[in-house]
């Protein structure tokens, strides 16, 4: 059942933030490699773990928990930054999403070489693999090879179900299962999607004061099919 809200009234756009702990985390074959090696932390096989995958795949999620678990540093790789060098020689560190914020190629190599020298470990996420990174430094390209890459497939109908499921429950809302099974029989798979999916529902249940149903759930598709609520979700 939706919250609330005044006949004709357009509901603000409040946050739902994810719950992001390792009770939150949604098991399935996608994500289980990603997973094992979160878990797995500090017996890593390498000192450098790359974690690939879409757009809303779950990397910052899995990411969180690992630094909740390790203590790690949040850093970039943009620049020349002694405190970077000196996080990752002091213990984990983490830079998210590189290929989207950039870094500079002889920053990471000494970011790396820091890490493996002090014996830490530095986690990155990325939606390319490191391949498609352009990278020139050939220092840097073997440091880079010598990474454990590990990749986020993309969801299947169980993943895609738990995921809908929990994102309503993040907006205190009760999920009916078959409107579920509509929207996984005729959504795009990408976790990015269902967030979307989820939060035009929502909107469109809570400005009609109305329960969310299989029709509201296909005109939210519907939506998404023409573009109408496109926006980018990391």
């Amino acid at each position: 059942m939706a919250k609330a809200a005044t006949p004709g009234q357009i509901p603000l756009d409040f946050a739902h933030p994810s719950s992001e702990t390792r009770d939150d985390l949604i098991v399935s074959d996608p994500i289980s490699a990603a997973i094992g090696i979160v878990d797995r932390w500090p017996d890593w096989p390498s000192p450098v773990v790359v974690l690939a995958g879409p757009i809303g795949s779950g990397k910052s999620h899995l990411a969180a928990i690992w630094a909740t678990r390790s203590g790690a540093a949040r850093i970039s790789a943009l620049g020349a930054d002694p405190a970077a060098i000196e996080a990752a020689s002091a213990g984990p560190v983490l830079i998210e999403d590189i290929d989207r914020t950039g870094f500079d190629e002889t920053a990471l190599f000494h970011l790396i070489n820091a890490v493996r020298t002090a014996g830490t470990s530095m986690l990155i996420t990325t939606r390319l693999w490191p391949a498609a990174w352009k990278v020139t430094l050939p220092d840097l390209s073997s440091r880079l090879k010598a990474a454990t890459i590990v990749e986020i497939g993309e969801p299947d109908d169980e993943l895609l179900a738990q995921v809908l499921v929990k994102l309503f429950a993040d907006r205190q809302i009760v999920a009916d299962d078959r409107v579920v099974a509509y929207l996984v029989a005729r959504m795009e798979r990408s976790l990015a999607a269902a967030r979307r999916l989820v939060a035009r529902i929502d909107e469109i249940a809570l400005a009609r004061r109305a329960p969310i149903t299989r029709s509201i759930a296909a005109e939210a598709l519907a939506e998404m099919e023409a573009g109408e609520t496109d926006m980018d979700l990391s």
